[in-house]
């Protein structure tokens, strides 16, 4: 009896379908202003672990100077003449005292400047940060405001009494526009605050803090997906 094979092709596996999230919108002084719909494509996959920690730690890989360095035995100063000769003294030989096992010698086989930079694909870096934006929804991590309009002047009080009145507790990473001068300066004091510009938002930075605090204005939102 012979036996029958079947061809496949190979199998593609089906993604998860995307969650639907909504999140509080409040003003600046605290008051309810109603609920917002989080894009699914950035606050409603699942998320990828493999490809936020590859993504995470490139990203801290580049962050190292990789400016070590040691001096091998050609480059250390002295030790060109044989320090005895080659016969005679009942020891090995020797033709250097800058050899690696001499104090004051070259060191075998150290660390010498370079780069740790990771190439990483565009489409892996976007993955992983909405990976991470996903993670914080999940967990109800992710707060929105209006706008900070209404800071005329820069005030570290005013930034301490808005978290206080959120509920913000922990680390606490605030996505601005390039116009919130005010809020940029009024958070800087505070030790567990973080603020980012909306076009560098990454995986990391996410991550790193509890809550995610959004304006209206960085809100990522379907236009972006262009």
């Amino acid at each position: 009896m012979s036996d029958v094979f079947t061809l496949r092709g190979p199998i593609k596996k089906e993604r998860p379908a995307l969650v639907e999230r909504t999140v509080e919108r409040k003003s600046i002084a605290g008051a309810s202003l109603g609920t917002v719909k989080l894009e699914p494509a950035f606050f409603g996959i699942t998320p990828n672990m493999a490809v936020m920690h590859q993504v995470v730690k490139a990203q801290l890989a580049a962050k190292r100077s990789g400016t070590q360095s040691t001096k091998t035995r050609k480059e250390v100063r002295g030790g060109g003449r044989k320090p005895f000769n080659q016969k005679g003294t009942g020891g090995a030989r020797q033709g250097t005292i800058r050899a690696p096992h001499y104090p004051g010698g070259g060191i075998a086989l150290g660390p010498k400047p370079r780069s740790y930079e990771q190439k990483t694909p565009k489409k892996m870096i976007r993955l992983a940060l909405c990976s991470a934006l996903s993670d914080r929804a999940e967990i109800e991590r992710v707060a929105l405001i209006d706008s900070f309009d209404a800071w005329t002047t820069p005030k570290t009080k005013s930034a301490t009494a808005l978290l206080e009145t959120l509920g913000l507790e922990g680390k606490i990473l605030i996505v601005l526009g390039r116009d919130d001068d005010n809020a940029i300066r009024s958070f800087r004091n505070l030790m567990n605050v973080k603020t980012i510009n909306a076009g560098e938002l990454n995986a990391y930075d996410v991550l790193d803090c509890d809550w995610l605090l959004f304006t209206d204005a960085t809100l990522p939102t379907a236009k972006e997906l262009a």
